[in-house]
């Protein structure tokens, strides 16, 4: 049986699963639905057309299933999608999606949103996602698993982010990310491998040399893109799983990585 407080207010359209909690002066809106065992605090707003899964941990303050802050948007039936076991601090804002992105803002599994971070209409955040306070994606952001976003960084609206990738805190970035990388500036510039993260995540010393060579004949090459994207394919290292996806990645990047 669900436990919540009698200051809630629970729509008649919302679907709250057992032992779900939910406290004081909370508000769940129409078409909610809040899988088992998952906590949400005081004054928490989750507006409408809201999909939450297992064991997630919402706190005070936060805004989720709110109408993007997109100008076309006209009302239409769209939703917010978190799956299970998030970490979701005070005053965090997720959006629902707009028709021309899909309808769906997602969320993976295992994430954590600290305070104040902002997850915009039609973003696709992967599972073990680390957000610091205060970051802030446009809309359509797609991030890929086990990246770390730092506090006060601002991604702009189409931007892909990498697979274990690290965005330094107070950063911006108009440009993709790639996986594995380490990244930082207001301007964000790449600045090596995100070596730490990748030894924590346990990545072997041989998959590691591989993707350094991968960084260097394509970060730091001084030759044209495609150029130093063929040199790697003709490379025995192509052969390794992740720096396929490094190649796959910035080669099929739209808004371009940065370079050098």
């Amino acid at each position: 049986m669900a436990n919540i407080h009698p200051t809630a207010v629970i729509d008649k359209e919302a679907e709250i699963a057992d032992a779900v909690s939910i406290g004081p002066y909370s508000i769940i809106g129409p078409k909610v639905f809040i899988d088992e065992e998952t906590k949400i605090g005081s004054h928490v707003v989750i507006h409408s057309h809201t999909k939450i899964g297992k064991g997630c941990q919402i706190y005070s303050f936060a805004s989720i299933g709110g109408p993007p802050q997109d100008l076309k948007y006209k009302g239409e039936e769209t939703w917010v999608e978190i799956g299970n076991y998030n970490i979701i601090r005070e005053y965090v804002t997720i959006n629902r999606g707009t028709a021309g992105g899909g309808g769906i803002t997602r969320l993976g599994d295992h994430n954590l949103l600290m305070a104040y971070v902002h997850i915009a209409h039609d973003c696709q955040i992967g599972n073990h996602v680390i957000f610091a306070n205060a970051a802030t994606l446009g809309g359509h952001v797609k991030i890929e698993d086990c990246a770390i976003i730092g506090g006060l960084t601002a991604i702009h609206q189409f931007v892909k982010i990498g697979a274990y990738a690290i965005l330094g805190g107070k950063s911006g970035t108009v440009k993709d990310i790639p996986p594995y990388v380490t990244a930082w500036g207001p301007r964000a510039r790449l600045y090596g491998l995100n070596l730490i993260g990748l030894k924590r995540h346990g990545f072997s010393p041989e998959v590691i040399r591989a993707l350094k060579r991968a960084y260097k004949l394509i970060i730091h090459a001084k030759k044209p893109l495609k150029e130093a994207i063929a040199a790697v394919k003709a490379d025995p290292i192509f052969a390794v799983p992740e720096v396929a996806h490094f190649v796959e990645f910035i080669e099929t990047s739209k808004r371009g990585v940065p370079r050098r």
